[in-house]
């Protein structure tokens, strides 16, 4: 099948279940067609069980065509992410930058060493037989957090704007920061043996650094171009231009495509910069990436839906996804704490930020595209398997809970400062 032929059937059907959600579930519309794809691969299932048609096994095939790891990793993710950087203010951002930096490299580094620890544990109680290697590799998988589809629920509820800035931005830059431990720890885990703690640090300051020297750079030459012009085309032409052409640059120089974007994004997101660009512009670039922003998330999340066709389930691995749920949950929130202790020793105490920081670090097709770049093996299923889990809780549980949490948060926040 063509590509544009795949492409028809995955906005068709991320339209059809868009409707279907409106009208009967109500639901956040990415929450909503991830339900209903997942409802249909059930159906698929068990229609494979009980009847002669092999529906399951020709969606299999379709997705295979699709191959979701290429098309996130190297296309999606570059766009989603630019959007999303262009989305953050700046102003609050630059006020957060330090809890910001803390919790994208020094937080996630954290998540990875506490989940792998206790999904190690997990294994061995099972009975299932995982070095701790591959357990470095799935809390890799598992550290990106992708709460874009509760940002905009952020902000409807009223939670303050260096909270939004906080949330956004680390978002945004640990994707990228995730991305780079992922592939030195699955570089480590096929060795016989294992690299020098000075060759990984190298290897991830090469990718991460090098990826914020290029994305800088690049949205520097992009704000030159700006200036020379005052055509609305040509400014949504450089921003395209710009997204990218960094993504791919940084792929071809063993960069980290998703740091470069990001700060890339944050360089054309800046102030100074949005003064260069004409009323017009600014509209027509705000409407245009929030549209490609909506549109990709939503095939994204259907997607994600029908990967739970690729697990293979067994009643040790139900056993792990079941405990790999709160493990994530409890990973997060001692890793958000750890790495935000030392900037809140001498501030007021705001564990509501931490709790919101905690329950809205909700995983999406970053881990999963990950989970599937695996190489083919008992590996591979048993770590895609808990990947599933814990992407599926967080997006259905936590993502509509998330509300309720905030609510809360900022409640207790106006009563305090009354």
């Amino acid at each position: 099948m063509t590509s544009l032929g795949l492409f028809a059937i995955v906005i068709t059907l991320s339209t059809v279940f868009g409707i279907i959600n409106h009208r009967l579930l109500r639901l956040p519309l990415t929450v909503g067609v991830l339900v209903i794809s997942l409802l249909v691969s059930g159906v698929l299932v068990l229609a494979d069980v009980f009847l002669p048609w092999r529906g399951a096994h020709m969606a299999h095939l379709l997705l295979a065509q699709i191959d979701m790891p290429t098309s996130v990793m190297q296309g999606a993710l570059a766009f989603l992410l630019f959007a999303g950087a262009l989305g953050v203010d700046m102003h609050y951002l630059l006020l957060r930058k330090f809890s910001v930096i803390a919790l994208a490299i020094l937080g996630t580094l954290l998540a990875v060493i506490l989940f792998a620890g206790g999904i190690w544990g997990v294994f061995h109680l099972v009975g299932l037989s995982v070095s701790p290697a591959w357990c470095v590799v799935l809390g890799a998988i598992l550290a990106p957090t992708d709460p874009i589809s509760v940002v905009g629920m952020l902000r409807r509820l009223g939670l303050p704007g260096q909270v939004q800035a906080l949330f956004a931005g680390e978002s945004l830059l640990n994707d990228g920061v995730g991305v780079v431990i992922f592939t030195v720890a699955l570089g480590v885990a096929h060795e016989d043996h294992p690299a020098s703690v000075l060759h990984l640090a190298e290897a991830f300051a090469l990718e991460a650094g090098g990826g914020v020297l290029l994305g800088l750079v690049c949205g520097w030459l992009a704000v030159r171009a700006i200036r020379l012009v005052k055509d609305p085309h040509l400014e949504l032409f450089i921003s395209l231009a710009l997204c990218s052409g960094v993504y791919s640059l940084a792929g071809a120089w063993g960069l980290s495509g998703p740091i470069a974007v990001v700060m890339a994004g944050f360089m054309v997101a800046a102030p100074r910069t949005q003064a260069m660009i004409s009323p017009t512009g600014r509209k027509d670039m705000r409407l245009f990436w929030g549209l490609v922003d909506e549109i990709l998330n939503i095939m994204l999340f259907v997607l994600i839906g029908f990967q739970v066709l690729n697990v293979a389930f067994n009643v040790p691995l139900l056993m792990a996804m079941a405990l790999a749920v709160p493990l994530s949950i409890l990973a997060r929130g001692l890793s958000v704490l750890l790495a935000m202790l030392p900037l809140y020793v001498s501030q007021q105490d705001r564990m509501g930020v931490l709790a919101v920081l905690t329950w809205g670090g909700l995983r999406g097709g970053i881990s999963v595209s990950l989970a599937l770049s695996l190489p083919e093996g008992p590996m591979r299923d048993i770590l895609m398997g808990v990947c599933y889990a814990v992407v599926v809780f967080t997006i259905l549980v936590q993502g509509l809970s998330i509300g309720p949490v905030v609510r809360k948060f900022h409640s207790s926040e106006q009563e305090s400062s009354a």
